[in-house]
């Protein structure tokens, strides 16, 4: 008699912890009754009606991701593929019309994505496909956003995570990039090469000042000691000329003896025999005395001056005081 109750009592203990379930965190548990919605559990240990009640099914209220890769062509004929991001999830107080009311959440948000992107894309030329991506997931959320929440989605967030258009067409941009950063280079490179010639002519500039202000400093100087020169000779006796005259000499031959010191020095002048320093004193000696008379008899010649009645000219002596009327 004992044994008979045995399998009953096996199928009592069953039924009694078939009653007993757990819903995980952040997990929803829809309950059915002979088919009809009873109640939504949330986490923690449950009870049911064995045999009665069932769990219809289990909403993640977790926030989740879905992928969608979507084709489209711009406003200057260039496919692209792009890659949006959607994060969505179950709103906990509508987990009745998340499970009721959409049976297939992932194609109904894929179906707004495509139409959205394909709704905003061909209206930017691809450079601004890629400046204004945010711009386009926001257009992607706000309709999202207006379509799902009727269903118990709450879209988090959109993100273009990827523009890919076509081989060619990302060669060719490569290409005109690296061409501007060529262009950029090269206008870096002629800048720096104007501001290098610039440089340069100053720095020749304020050379050749430099120079041409020692040259002057020099031949300042030589003239000073020129001067000193003939005052030292006129002492002993030497007339301006002939002291002009020895410096000149004197100058001629410290110039050949520099020229000669030179080893590289290919320079010949002709004539250069012994005497001809001593021609070149007599010479320039007897042109200086030439020189001086000439400009004595100039200075001794009268002036002429004209007669009052008439257009001739007689000679004028200032020495004279008679009236040459």
């Amino acid at each position: 008699m004992e044994l008979a109750f045995i399998p009953f009592l096996v199928i009592g203990l069953v039924i009694f912890f078939s009653s007993f379930f757990t819903v995980k965190q952040q997990t929803a548990v829809v309950i059915e009754r002979f088919g009809k919605f009873i109640s939504i559990r949330n986490s923690g240990l449950q009870l049911k009606i064995p045999m009665i009640d069932r769990i219809a099914g289990r909403v993640n209220l977790r926030i989740q991701q879905l992928d969608v890769i979507i084709e489209t062509k711009t406003k200057d004929n260039v496919f692209v593929k792009m890659k949006v991001s959607v994060q969505f999830k179950v709103i906990q107080e509508k987990v009745y019309d998340a499970f009721y009311k959409l049976e297939y959440p992932h194609d109904q948000i894929t179906a707004y994505v495509f139409d959205v992107v394909r709704a905003e894309v061909p209206k930017l030329k691809l450079d601004d496909v890629f400046e204004r991506k945010d711009d386009i997931a926001i257009a992607v959320k706000r309709e999202l956003n207006e379509a799902m929440m009727a269903y118990g989605y709450d879209i988090i967030n959109t993100l273009v995570t990827d523009i890919d258009p076509d081989i060619q067409v990302k060669n060719a941009m490569n290409r005109i990039n690296a061409a501007d950063r060529e262009k950029t280079a090269a206008e870096f490179e002629s800048e720096a090469q104007r501001i290098r010639i610039v440089a340069k002519a100053k720095a020749e500039a304020e050379s050749k000042r430099l120079q041409g202000q020692g040259i002057a400093d020099q031949r300042r100087e030589i003239a000073r000691g020129l001067v000193e020169s003939v005052e030292v000779l006129n002492n002993v006796g030497i007339n301006s000329q002939e002291a002009s005259a020895l410096i000149v000499v004197t100058q001629h031959y410290d110039t050949l003896q520099a020229i000669g010191a030179d080893t590289n020095s290919n320079l010949i002048l002709l004539p250069n025999s012994p005497q001809a320093g001593s021609d070149m004193l007599n010479n320039m000696v007897a042109s200086f005395t030439a020189s001086n008379q000439i400009g004595e008899t100039m200075k001794n010649q009268p002036k002429r001056a004209k007669k009052k009645h008439d257009n001739t000219a007689t000679d004028y002596n200032p020495s004279d005081t008679s009236n040459p009327a």
